[in-house]
C-alpha cells in the first residue's frame, strides 16, 4: 500500500515573524509563528516546516528560541532550515526541537556537508532544500538558486539533487522560484524533471493557489505538497486540500472536523 500525501504548512520566518511575499521578496507580515504552528497542528496538517528565509543572506544563525517554543507546542514532524552551515547548527536545531534540518544554500557551498549530515545523524534527519528557476542554459531547464533565490548557481537543478541524493539527502524541498506566490499551482515539469532522477521523498513547494492545485503536484511525482501563503490568508484549509487529494484517489491522513 502506498504512503499517505503529507500535505506540509510552511512558516517563512524573518526576525522572529512568520512572513510571505512572492520570490521572497516584498514580505509582509503574516503572524506569530509558534501560535500558527500550533493551529496548523490542530487543523490536520501533516508536518510543519519552518524556514529562516533571511539567515544565509544575512550571514546569521537561525532563531533557536522560535525553533525550540515551536516544537513544544506541536506533535507533529517539525523540520527547520535556513543559515545552517555546519554539523553543529543540525545538532543545535535537534536539540531545540527539530525532527528533520534542512539545508540548502550551505549544501551548494560546501557539498561535502551533506555527507557530514548524513553520516552523523541519519538521512531521516537531512533534508536538502532546492531553490530553482527556469533557464535554457540548463538541460534540464531549471537552475539552483542561492540566498534565497538571490543569487544563481549555475548548477543544473536536477543533476545537482541526484548529487546530494546519492550523498546522504533523505528528503527534497523543492521550490519552485518562478511559482512561488503566484497562486498559479506548481510547476509540474520541474516536478518530473526531478522525480525521474531521484527515489527520496519529494516536497512539491511553490505556486499552489487553489486546493485543486495539490493533486497534480503528486501526479507528477511528488511524495507531498506544500503552501504557507494560502493556508495563513485561510483562502485553502487543510482539509480542503486533503479533501481535493482524496478525491483524485490519493491516501491522505484525515483531518479533524
Amino acid at each position: 500500500m502506498s504512503l499517505a500525501v503529507r500535505v506540509i504548512a510552511c512558516l517563512d520566518v524573518d526576525g522572529g515573524r512568520v512572513v510571505k511575499g512572492v520570490g521572497f521578496t516584498d514580505l509582509r507580515d503574516s503572524g506569530d509563528p509558534v501560535e500558527m504552528a500550533r493551529s496548523y497542528d490542530g487543523a490536520g496538517a501533516d508536518e510543519i516546516v519552518v524556514l529562516d528565509i533571511t539567515a544565509s543572506a544575512d550571514a546569521r544563525e537561525t532563531t533557536y528560541d522560535v525553533v525550540r517554543r515551536t516544537a513544544e507546542q506541536v506533535t507533529i514532524p517539525l523540520t527547520v532550515g535556513g543559515g545552517v552551515r555546519v554539523v553543529a547548527d543540525v545538532d543545535l536545531l535537534l536539540r531545540a526541537g527539530a525532527d528533520k534540518v534542512s539545508v540548502g544554500t550551505a549544501a551548494v557551498t560546501r557539498p561535502d556537508l551533506v555527507d557530514e549530515v548524513a553520516d552523523r545523524f541519519g538521512s531521516q534527519v537531512l533534508v536538502v532544500s532546492v531553490d530553482a528557476r527556469r533557464t535554457p542554459r540548463s538541460p534540464s531547464g531549471f537552475e539552483v538558486t542561492t540566498h534565497g533565490g538571490r543569487r544563481p548557481t549555475g548548477l543544473d537543478a536536477a543533476d545537482w539533487i541526484r548529487h546530494v541524493c546519492e550523498r546522504g539527502a533523505g528528503e527534497v524541498l523543492l521550490n519552485s522560484m518562478d511559482a512561488d506566490g503566484s497562486g498559479a499551482g506548481f510547476d509540474l515539469e520541474l516536478i518530473v524533471a526531478v522525480r525521474e532522477v531521484t527515489t527520496v521523498p519529494l516536497v512539491a513547494s511553490g505556486g499552489a493557489g487553489a486546493a485543486a492545485h495539490f493533486p497534480p503536484a503528486i501526479a507528477a511525482g511528488a511524495d507531498a505538497v506544500l503552501a504557507a501563503g494560502i493556508f495563513h490568508r485561510g483562502e485553502v484549509s487543510i482539509r480542503a486540500a486533503k479533501a481535493a487529494l482524496r478525491a483524485a484517489g490519493h491516501r491522505v491522513r484525515p483531518a479533524p472536523p
